[in-house]
């Protein structure tokens, strides 16, 4: 018998008191358990933002916790004449470079051709090209042009020179060669040594593009003083005067150099730590917020690993500087509510008294104590770092703890699966059952209203 038909005959035992029933039991024993995988996802949503929080926290105290944060130089250039960059850790100094003399590359330019379609020469033969003691070959033929031979020099030689062709006037070409280096070894010189380059009237024995090239602009090296010193290089950008520099030379004149820390790569770092911090913190105390109200009760407010790292993280502010200070000496400060500050003037007042201390006391090393005596510590970030990532690292605390929600939703899923099977089978059990009985209902109406009809007295 279908579900439609259930109760036809008696109107009593129909679906919709099943339904009821059923809407009953699953108010009892599923309905609890949506509400409980609802409240794990809504934890395992939470975590994703407590997880974001604690690894710009960690990413944020491991870009100071070792001691490169220190090696960052600036520098400032006065005057115009170079300008200077610095690698990390390069020497903090002040000096002045006077330059006299720029670097040049050797150009040179060939004799006039009438065209750059002109065919160089009356058969195949070789030139050689020289600069800077090196020997390289170019190979031509009677169908050589001037173009030709122009690209033949930059596909041979093209490491060393660069050779273009400039028409001057109409009906007047030349061939430019020019090195790539700068410097006076940067000599050019082309001899022909098979003797096979014609002239315009065809002779061999043409010299345009040998003894005839003309020097427009010789190769020298540069010429400066570096603090009085006098210095010469062959090329304007010079990395092997001063360890970690590298100065430009771009004119003649005198400029002022000072390299520095950087110290506001310094304070940045630092004050994205802070930033990274109070997001971290703020974020733990809304979700471990105690209230009655459930409407303003954190949604881990109960739970015990959570809450803990709050605690540790906001305990460590106190604790870490390995007993030769602490954070509150150099500028961080935590108010009544748990936020932190950073105050820069302090830091950059002790960078001022003694740099060695202030970089022993956030990386690690050797601090040096007020009656002289030494003390090694492991480093202010180095200590915090090291409490948070007993939570953060891979597999470490959080990441079980986020397993064990998920644990605890597959359970819950699997534990509501059974409960739906059972009152299935229940229902349907009690719809056959139903049936039964409303067939036997029916009968029973059906004899009732014959006997009465059969007792009526109107009947007779």
């Amino acid at each position: 018998m279908g579900i439609s038909s259930l109760g036809v005959g008696s109107g009593i035992l129909t679906q919709d008191v099943l339904d009821q029933l059923r809407a009953a039991d699953e108010a009892g024993k599923i309905v609890p358990i949506d509400l409980s995988v609802a409240l794990e996802n809504d934890k395992k949503d939470a975590m994703k933002i407590i997880d974001a929080n604690m690894e710009n926290l960690i990413d944020s105290i491991t870009a100071i916790k070792t001691a490169t944060l220190f090696d960052d130089r600036t520098t400032d250039v006065t005057g115009s004449s170079v300008s200077v960059t610095a690698l990390s850790n390069s020497d903090v100094q002040d000096f002045t470079l006077n330059v006299t003399t720029l670097a040049t590359k050797q150009v040179e330019e060939s004799g006039a051709f009438s065209s750059e379609s002109f065919l160089v020469a009356s058969e195949a033969g070789t030139m050689k090209l020289n600069i800077d003691g090196q020997d390289f070959t170019i190979a031509y033929d009677a169908t050589t042009t001037l173009k030709d031979l122009k690209n033949l020099i930059n596909e041979e030689a093209g490491e060393k020179v660069d050779a273009t062709i400039v028409q001057i006037s109409s009906g007047e070409f030349r061939l430019f060669v020019s090195s790539d280096d700068t410097g006076t070894a940067q000599d050019i010189t082309i001899t022909d040594t098979s003797g096979f380059l014609v002239a315009e009237n065809g002779t061999t024995g043409d010299t345009r593009l040998t003894t005839g090239m003309t020097a427009i602009q010789n190769g020298v090296d540069a010429e400066f003083t570096f603090n009085g010193q006098s210095i010469t290089r062959s090329s304007n950008e010079v990395s092997d005067l001063v360890t970690g520099l590298t100065i430009t030379l771009k004119e003649t004149g005198s400029s002022d150099v000072s390299v520095a820390q950087n110290r506001d790569a310094i304070v940045e770092k630092f004050e994205n730590f802070v930033d990274k911090y109070n997001a971290a913190i703020t974020e733990l105390d809304k979700m471990t917020k105690p209230s009655v109200d459930s409407d303003e009760r954190g949604i881990f407010a109960n739970e015990s690993t959570i809450k803990n790292m709050k605690r540790v993280i906001e305990d460590m502010f106190s604790t870490v500087g390995g007993g030769v200070g602490s954070l509150q000496n150099y500028g961080f400060d935590v108010d009544k509510d748990g936020k932190m500050s950073f105050d820069k003037t302090s830091l950059l007042d002790e960078l001022d008294t003694n740099p060695n201390n202030v970089e022993a006391f956030f990386t690690g090393g050797t601090y040096t104590n007020s009656d002289g005596s030494t003390t090694e510590v492991d480093g202010a970030f180095t200590e915090y770092a090291a409490s948070v990532e007993v939570y953060t690292s891979y597999n470490a605390t959080l990441d079980l703890f986020t397993t064990s929600i998920t644990d605890k939703i597959s359970s819950l899923e699997d534990k509501k699966s059974i409960a739906v099977e059972r009152l299935d089978s229940k229902y349907e059990i009690m719809k056959k059952q139903y049936a039964a009985y409303d067939l036997v209902i029916n009968r029973l109406n059906s004899t009732s209203s014959l006997f009465t009809q059969l007792t009526n007295p109107n009947n007779t």
